[in-house]
């Protein structure tokens, strides 16, 4: 079977944007069956909640509830994982990741693709204008959320 990834990633764009609107950093995540069924999906709450470990990847991937493998699903996230996030996508040993970009910030991808992880960054020109435009209009949130 053949997936559509931007598709998949329009759900994490979707997530992306809803944060966005809700003051929050603009990255969203889906996981999906490799049937692309959707199990979960999630955005970036660390502003809303004021909790720092409430990345994109980390929402979709607890809505996802307990699955018994995560060999077979896809993590879809709009921005390459930070390493908080490559380090869940390898604890539980997910085997693709579609990434929508990483232009604005480059994350774990090359180690996940060291480790054995599938990763397919789209270089989405929707989630680099999206970011790029963030990180110009809010550079200390910026800088907050990604640890500098």
């Amino acid at each position: 079977m053949s997936l559509d990834y931007a598709n998949l990633l329009a759900v994490a764009i979707e997530e992306a944007r809803l944060g966005l609107q809700e003051g929050g950093v603009p990255v969203g995540a889906a996981v999906f069956g490799r049937d692309g069924r959707l199990l979960g999906q999630g955005h970036n709450r660390r502003v809303q909640e004021g909790d720092p470990s409430i990345h994109g990847e980390t929402d979709a991937f607890r809505r996802a509830g307990r699955q018994t493998s995560y060999r077979d699903k896809i993590m879809v996230t709009t921005l390459a994982p930070c390493w908080y996030c490559s380090g869940l996508i390898r604890q539980f040993n997910f085997g693709t990741v579609i990434v929508g970009e990483s232009v604005n910030f480059k994350g774990g991808i090359d180690w996940l693709r060291e480790s054995g992880v599938e990763v397919i960054d789209l270089n989405s020109e929707e989630c680099i204008v999206l970011m790029s435009s963030f990180i110009e209009t809010h550079p200390p949130l910026w800088n907050e959320d990604i640890g500098a």
